[in-house]
């Protein structure tokens, strides 16, 4: 499915003048078809699944108990 650069930046949450820039950077692949820019919003699905596997790996990371020193000698 095909979006217009508004639709885009309503999709991502962000301003219209940002997704005009990440177009013209090449950040963003877009088609013009004489008339105005549009984006197929397929390619921000792996953006997406991505961002979960992240996070999933931070809270992974995070649930993980520290290991104890075995340099640590009891002091009593």
């Amino acid at each position: 499915m095909y979006l217009t650069i508004k639709e885009t930046a309503e999709y991502l949450s962000m301003p219209e003048e940002q997704v005009k820039s990440l177009v013209s950077l090449k950040k963003i692949r877009a088609v013009f078809d004489g008339d105005q820019y549009l984006i197929n919003r397929d390619q921000f699905k792996n953006h997406w699944d991505h961002l979960e596997q992240v996070k999933q790996l931070i809270e992974e990371w995070r649930s993980e108990p520290i290991p104890e020193d075995p340099d640590i000698k009891d002091e009593d």
